[in-house]
């Protein structure tokens, strides 16, 4: 199939289209928006942070649900009808339920290495953590203290009963039932899937293909190839797998192939989605908004090839870098205005005082905010849905020149 040739004004006005941005908040104020937006990503990425009011998942949500609610998504997780949950795939993802045959690839691979390593050498610790689950779970790992021996884990030495949990959670023997803050609480896995579900299995391949597939759900548009794409196509995968199992669904007709002008690789979108790449070729078609995006907004995952090379925006989330050479913040989200990356700002919230000090707000040098028809009344809508969401009383702001500007503007 000869790939479709796009302008870059059309690729992102469908890329902001198709992640439910343009406008934002644009899906009903209701649980089921939820799925709705699950559905359509595919996957959200967890990350426990909570420093500017919410963590990533939630900040995904906010951006596309009218009046969000971290209850929403909980309840989808957590309650008695559960539709969605927590396991690993690019990383901790919050994926829809029917969707567990496609992921057990992760449970099966992981009891390829654990099974032989801790979950053998930590025996008696797995066997009592199991035995207490089944008579008085939902437990997390403070009711194992007596497994509290330092034993060699993912990044450094940890308790013991954590790190047997941990592994039976990623070899699918448990799940997470609830969460207290960043607590987890498990329960055996069969307690929280359908058993219909657990009995289902697939080939590695069509598991494998299916992660694929998520990558390209969960970005709107990329590659299988490429430097920093690693990170987008992480755990897909090697690059001959990934552009093999590619091209299978370009000719199943899942995926079509689309060259963006300006761009050198070829990238592919959702072939379901072609209806909005159609209705996205007019200029005038897009419906303007502001929105604050999560760092692990999948949006913004191809850094380099989407978020640089398509919307020329370069984006680091510095959480993770020393403070002496953050040039931003410490937890900074991107600003979009229609489909442009205008500039990013830096919220926190201060939960006692309920009050939200924005720490810092700057601009794109070519974005002037103050001269940009419709930007300033857009912006002011989102900060109101952000102030609603986080529950603050009120809204501080730095003393910087955009600060200031923006202060006065509202």
């Amino acid at each position: 199939m000869p790939p479709l040739t796009i302008s870059a004004d059309h690729a992102r006005r469908f890329l902001v289209t198709r992640h439910l941005l343009a406008p934002p908040r644009s899906l009903p104020a209701e649980p089921e928006s939820v799925l709705t937006a699950v559905e359509r990503l595919g996957l959200l990425q967890f990350d426990p942070l909570e420093v500017p009011g919410a963590r990533n998942h939630d900040l995904v949500l906010h951006a596309r649900v009218a009046g969000y609610r971290r209850e929403w998504c909980d309840q989808w997780l957590y309650g008695p009808d559960r539709r969605l949950i927590e396991l690993y795939n690019k990383s901790l993802n919050l994926l829809p339920m029917h969707e567990l045959p496609h992921y057990r690839i992760s449970w099966q691979r992981s009891a390829a290495y654990y099974d032989d390593d801790i979950l053998t050498k930590q025996a008696d610790v797995a066997k009592a953590i199991l035995k207490r689950l089944k008579t008085d779970a939902p437990l997390s790992t403070a009711a194992f203290s007596e497994h509290g021996h330092a034993v060699d884990w993912w990044w450094a030495p940890t308790r013991a009963s954590r790190a047997v949990m941990e592994a039976l959670f990623v070899t699918g023997r448990i799940g997470i039932s609830r969460r207290d803050g960043n607590r987890r609480y498990y329960d055996l896995i069969e307690r929280l899937v359908p058993a219909e579900l657990l009995k289902l299995k697939e080939s590695e391949e069509e598991a494998m293909t299916h992660r694929l597939l998520s990558r390209y759900r969960a970005t709107g548009m990329t590659m299988p190839t490429g430097g920093t794409q690693s990170e987008v196509m992480y755990s897909a995968g090697p690059t001959a797998d990934r552009v093999r199992r590619t091209a299978r669904l370009v000719d199943d007709g899942v995926l079509l192939p689309v060259e963006v002008e300006g761009l050198k690789a070829t990238r592919y979108i959702l072939a379901a989605e072609e209806p909005i790449l159609d209705a996205t070729a007019d200029p005038t078609s897009l419906t303007p908004g502001v929105s604050f995006l999560g760092p692990l907004d999948p949006l913004i995952w191809d850094r380099k090839g989407l978020l640089r090379g398509l919307f020329e925006f370069d984006y680091l989330w510095e959480v993770y870098v020393p403070e002496a050479k953050r040039r931003w913040g410490y937890y900074v989200l991107p600003m979009l205005f229609g489909d442009r990356f205008v500039g990013r700002i830096e919220p926190r919230l201060d939960r006692k005082a309920k009050a939200l000090a924005v720490l810092g707000i700057w601009f794109e040098p070519w974005f002037e905010p103050m001269e940009t028809p419709g930007f300033i009344l857009a912006f002011a809508d989102a900060m109101e849905a952000y102030r609603a969401f986080t529950g603050a009383e009120g809204i501080t702001w730095p003393r910087t020149r955009a600060g200031r500007l923006i202060a006065s503007a509202l």
